[in-house]
C-alpha cells in the first residue's frame, strides 16, 4: 500500500501581520487552501504495489478471485414477470421471499445460490423481494421471511420458512423432482 504524506499548504508570508484601526496591530494567521498529497516510495513485502514519488501505483501481479465461477446469480421475480417464470414452468420451482433488510434472508442467499447450480436443469430458483412485490408474498401468505416455497406445475407444493441448513431445503426439494 502506498503511503502518502499530507502537509498545508499556506498562502504567502506577505500578508502575516496587518494593521487594524485604533492603532492596534494583529497577527494574521496563514490562510488554509487545503491539503497537498506527495506520495512517497514503498514496497510491499510480497511485491504486488510499488511506487515511487513521481509514478502512479503499479501492480506487479494480478489478484485473481476464483469464486466467481461458483457464484450463480439468482434471478428476481416480479408481479409482471409470475405468471411466466413460476406458474407456467415445466420444471419445479424453488422461490425465495426475501427483503434486503432481513438478516437472516442474507444468510439464505448463498445456499439459494448453490442449490441453483446443484439444480440446473431439473429446478429453476428465482428470489421475490417483498419490499418491491408485496402482491406475490400477500398472495401465498407470507408473514415472515426468508420462506422458501417450492412449485411444481404451477401449484405451491411445500414452504420452509427460515433460515434453514441446506440439508433441509435439499430434503423438501427432492420429493419433487
Amino acid at each position: 500500500m502506498a503511503s502518502v504524506t499530507f502537509s498545508p499548504i499556506a498562502a504567502s508570508s506577505s500578508s502575516l501581520v496587518s494593521p487594524v484601526s485604533g492603532g492596534r496591530r494583529s497577527a494574521r494567521l496563514p490562510e488554509f487552501r487545503g491539503l497537498k498529497m506527495r506520495r512517497t516510495s514503498l514496497v510491499q513485502s510480497f511485491g504486488l504495489i510499488k511506487t515511487s514519488p513521481n509514478s502512479r501505483v503499479s501492480r506487479g501481479a494480478r489478484i485473481v478471485c476464483e469464486a466467481q465461477d461458483t457464484a450463480v446469480d439468482v434471478p428476481s421475480v416480479t408481479d409482471k414477470t409470475w405468471q411466466s417464470l413460476v406458474l407456467e414452468s415445466e420444471l419445479p420451482v424453488l422461490v425465495e421471499f426475501w427483503a434486503p433488510w432481513c438478516g437472516p434472508c442474507r444468510m439464505i442467499h448463498p445456499v439459494i445460490d448453490e442449490l441453483s447450480k446443484q439444480y440446473t436443469g431439473k429446478l429453476k430458483c428465482y428470489k421475490v423481494n417483498t419490499d418491491e412485490s408485496p402482491s406475490i408474498a400477500t398472495q401465498y401468505g407470507i408473514r415472515s421471511i426468508p420462506t422458501v416455497i417450492i412449485f411444481k406445475n404451477g401449484e405451491k407444493k411445500d414452504a420452509i420458512i427460515g433460515a434453514v441448513p441446506k440439508s433441509t431445503l435439499t430434503t423438501s426439494i427432492e420429493k419433487f423432482l
